[in-house]
């Protein structure tokens, strides 16, 4: 039996939700960006599963017999730590191509995929493992921080949408982005998001612009505002 700590980027900040198109009068208002972006965000995604839900609701089934080989139960963690790191249901695989060293302390280097997009995995032995023990603690740590568009437009709503509680915002939007892939810890994504405000350009009405960078390892997507 494995029992396993996982360690995974997540979708943590506010995104915006986007209505359809602006006005001559909008567009002709102060702001950071005066055009609409096209993938308006107009509520909760339904695919995407709450992240307090993802453990119970995303499982990876049949779960590997007892007496598989260990390699098999970490690739089988691996596929579970990268569905509930995405919150969609997809088509995922892990592979540990050198095999994983069992030895405490030890260090393996494994890949999971979500549907077929690469995420880097490290898995360490826990280092008070014991050789021939049935029970092995392991971490698994992303290399690489996963971004899911339908997540990163749920979580834009959640934050700015109007359940969000804000009264600032409204008109959410993201640039086209790839439905997933793959993005460095710490590095910006190359995408961006906006919302309509009265308050974007120095008090005048317009659209505000928020930068979507991939955080920290553990810290996962968040938004950055524009100036």
């Amino acid at each position: 039996m494995q029992n396993s700590k996982i360690i995974f980027g997540l979708i943590l900040a506010g995104l915006l939700t986007a209505g359809c198109g602006s006005s001559d009068a909008e567009d002709s208002a102060g702001g950071a960006a005066q055009k609409a972006l096209p993938v308006a965000v107009d509520g909760p995604q339904k695919d995407v599963v709450p992240q307090r839900e993802a453990g119970e609701k995303l499982k990876i089934t049949p779960l590997p017999a007892m007496d598989a080989p260990f390699v098999e139960k970490v690739e089988h963690n691996l596929r579970q730590a990268v569905l509930r790191s995405a919150r969609v249901a997809g088509e995922t695989s892990a592979k540990c191509p050198d095999g994983v060293d069992e030895k405490a302390g030890a260090v393996s280097q494994c890949v999971a995929t979500y549907e077929g997009v690469e995420v880097p995995y490290e898995v360490k032995i826990s280092d008070s493992a014991t050789e021939g023990s049935s029970l092995i603690f392991f971490e698994t740590t992303p290399k690489m921080g996963l971004l899911v568009a339908k997540t990163v437009y749920d979580s834009l709503n959640e934050q700015y949408g109007s359940e969000s509680g804000r009264t600032d915002a409204s008109k959410l939007a993201c640039e086209t982005m790839p439905a997933t892939k793959a993005v460095p810890f710490g590095k910006d994504t190359g995408y961006t998001c906006q919302y309509w405000s009265k308050f974007a350009n120095k008090g005048e009405p317009g659209y505000a612009t928020l930068r979507l960078k991939m955080g920290a390892q553990g810290y996962g997507l968040g938004f950055e505002t524009v100036e």
